[in-house]
């Protein structure tokens, strides 16, 4: 007869405890940066914020998200999705008014002006978009707060619901816009051909170049202490972003999306080729050259 001892279950715990214990050091962690927080002295308020100060915010907000259910993320995700689908719909009515008077060089100009207007709406409505959490999501993983299996998780989430709600938007975009005179057919497929015109480690290299930007973004917006300056910041950033005409995987999917269902130059495959090599390089640009490198030159100090 079997030794009973033999069948011992794995000593590991049980999913549901391993998950009760991540969130008792997120939780830990949110009460010790909350605590530094109020240390802090009331008349610095005029102050530029310090890197280690950035850095507590940046990680206090992340784990903040990894706290949320996933239900109420996946929404806010979503929301984001539809709210950044704006940028197209500006871009579609310029090209669409300015396309026969503008040159090639001043049409791209007035493009990428539209470009910041979904960003502006997503970042200070305080919604979830996955090219911020590349960086922001990463540095509790860092700090050895929570694992990469709930960081794979919030990318996750954040990434469907993003990716839905921009499809969501596309759509109607294209069903509407043709049909009321405003955006022409030929706007989404114009919009669309600039992002499918490169070979795949040139799109790699350019989503690498978006990632490490919105990466920056999310650091310079928490490191304003108005709106009005945040408003500022994602319109440089953003725009440096359109006018480089530089792969960003969320906006770049609508693009790619609308322009797949109305124009039959565009094809599932230029819509996979793109969307996999820009959001591979998103994240490498977010992860490596924002957090990485900004949690190694600052944790020394926030440690302390």
């Amino acid at each position: 007869m079997d030794n009973p001892e033999r069948t011992k279950p794995s000593e590991q715990p049980p999913r549901d405890e391993r998950r009760q214990q991540e969130e008792e050091k997120i939780d830990q962690e949110l009460d010790k940066i909350e605590s530094e927080e109020k240390e802090e002295d009331i008349r610095d308020i005029d102050k530029p914020k310090e890197g280690e100060q950035i850095l507590k915010e940046q990680i206090r907000t992340s784990l903040t998200e990894y706290r949320r259910h996933s239900k109420a993320l996946f929404t806010s995700a979503f929301s984001a999705g539809l709210e950044v689908g704006f940028s197209l719909l500006l871009m579609g009515v310029l090209y669409t008014m300015f396309s026969e008077q503008l040159s090639e060089s001043g049409l791209n100009l007035a493009i990428a002006m539209a470009y910041p207007i979904g960003f502006i709406f997503v970042i200070i409505g305080r919604s979830e978009l996955f090219t911020e959490h590349t960086t922001l999501a990463v540095l509790p993983v860092l700090n050895g707060t929570v694992s990469l299996q709930a960081l794979a998780k919030l990318w996750g989430i954040v990434y469907v619901g993003n990716l839905m709600g921009g499809y969501l938007f596309g759509f109607i975009l294209v069903q509407i816009g043709p049909g009321m005179g405003t955006i022409s057919l030929d706007a989404f497929q114009h919009i669309a051909e600039k992002l499918i015109k490169y070979n795949w480690w040139l799109t790699l290299s350019s989503g690498v170049f978006a990632g490490w930007l919105m990466g920056l973004l999310s650091w310079l917006v928490t490191s304003s202490r108005d709106t009005i300056s945040r408003i500022v910041v994602i319109i440089l950033v953003t725009t440096v972003i359109g006018l480089g005409e530089l792969h960003h995987s969320i906006v770049g999917s609508i693009e790619m999306f609308a322009g797949l269902i109305s124009s039959e130059e565009i094809s599932i495959n230029d819509y996979v080729h793109f969307q996999v090599w820009a959001t591979l390089g998103n994240i490498i640009g977010g992860t490596v050259f924002v957090a990485a490198i900004k949690y190694g030159q600052l944790q020394n100090e926030v440690s302390h």
